[in-house]
């Protein structure tokens, strides 16, 4: 019993040993897949993200077994972060304030973050378990898109599939820098958002600045 006794603190420290090591391990995985999937997209490969990640493929699938389980993982906070920018545009007691506020958080987040709208679009084959969220969030915005044409500041005839038209034009700025792009996507969201208005003011509201964009972005964007 004594000789038993005196192995008890080297066995629990060597469990708390491999506890630490498989969580470090873990958060290299998700560090690594979110900066991968934010500059390259959902198409990298798991291998990919395990060299990234400096660890191997086995660890890799040991903590994550498919690529979905993957992708709800490193995208969790983000479709919280979502879904609390429409709840919050739904409390605003400006219909139009709201409905804007939704769709520059929305553009926000895919223009820093390449693998976002694809993940909460649930892009990849098989199913990723973000059809509640992204049901609370269709619906919010369509009580949002109510409200703001009630109010007669949205243009009567914006359709949901105007939201998706918006969503790709944004989605398709390319520039040489996460920086850039951002800076281009604030200045296209607040040109639609203009021509999404009723009553759009004369003089119009002032832009942010122009980003400058060389013509070879049209054609062949760059790869990060």
């Amino acid at each position: 019993m004594i000789a038993n006794a005196s192995r008890m603190p080297s066995d629990t420290a060597e469990s708390q040993g491999l506890r630490t090591d498989a969580l470090h391990n873990r958060n290299r995985i998700v560090e690594a897949a979110r900066e991968t999937f934010a500059a390259l997209g959902l198409d990298v490969t798991m291998r990919e993200i395990a060299r990234r990640a400096d660890v191997g493929v086995a660890t890799l699938y040991r903590r994550f077994p498919t690529k979905e389980s993957l992708i709800v993982e490193v995208f969790a906070e983000q479709i919280a972060e979502c879904v609390s920018a429409v709840d919050d545009a739904l409390a605003d007691p400006d219909p139009w304030h709201g409905f804007c506020m939704v769709i520059e958080k929305a553009c926000t987040m895919q223009a820093v973050d390449r693998g976002f709208t694809a993940a909460f679009l649930s892009a990849l084959p098989g199913a990723i378990s973000f059809e509640r969220e992204l049901d609370h969030n269709v619906r919010g915005f369509a009580e949002l898109t109510r409200r703001a044409k009630e109010s007669g500041q949205l243009r009567a005839d914006f359709v949901y599939d105007d939201l998706k038209l918006l969503i790709m034009a944004n989605g398709g700025i390319s520039a040489e820098s996460p920086e850039v792009t951002l800076a281009a996507s604030r200045r296209l969201v607040a040109l639609l958002l203009q021509s999404l208005h009723a009553h759009p003011a004369d003089p119009p509201a002032p832009l942010p600045p122009a980003v400058a964009l060389g013509p070879h972005h049209l054609v062949n964007p760059p790869t990060r």
